[in-house]
């Protein structure tokens, strides 16, 4: 993605839920290589359709981001967390997955005034630490098909 495409961001809609499914996989088999095996990397999304984003949009936490108008990467947040945050693989590095990240930690701080935690993936551990997250321990994520579960870093700002 180059330096001077057009960002922005708006709320998620319904009909961007497909969108975020497949921006979901594409980040997960893009950018997780060398970190997980091809077995975890493929069994990741579990049951997941496109319905389960639909139901998360639905709650009014989720952020997209834009470049030139079309949907790149997205942010989901509650209260004390950052529960997602995903960037298509060449949309990586340019900066947007920074900006996604103040718009999800601005909204896990509605109605919260402690620290916000997240779980980070092993490949995106440094992204998050150049941030400002510390790593309060590492634990395991299922994603409920029996497959092998992903190692995940707990973490914290």
């Amino acid at each position: 993605m180059s330096a001077d495409s057009e960002v922005s961001f708006r709320a998620a809609r319904p009909d961007d839920a497909e969108t975020v499914f497949n921006i979901t996989k594409a980040s997960i088999a893009g950018l997780s290589r060398g970190c997980y095996s091809q077995a975890q990397i493929e069994n990741w999304m579990g049951e997941r359709t496109p319905r389960f984003y639909e139901d998360l949009i639905t709650r009014g936490r989720m952020t997209v981001g834009l470049r030139n108008g079309i949907v790149v990467g997205f942010v989901d947040a509650e209260p004390g967390e950052v529960t997602r945050l995903f960037v298509l693989p060449e949309a990586a590095g340019s900066g947007l997955g920074q900006r996604l990240l103040d718009i999800g930690l601005a909204q896990a701080r509605l109605g919260h005034d402690g620290p916000i935690r997240l779980e980070a993936t092993i490949n995106a551990e440094a992204f998050y630490r150049r941030y400002g997250f510390r790593s309060t321990g590492r634990g395991q994520f299922s994603h409920g098909l029996g497959g092998e579960p992903i190692e995940i870093v707990h973490m914290e700002l």
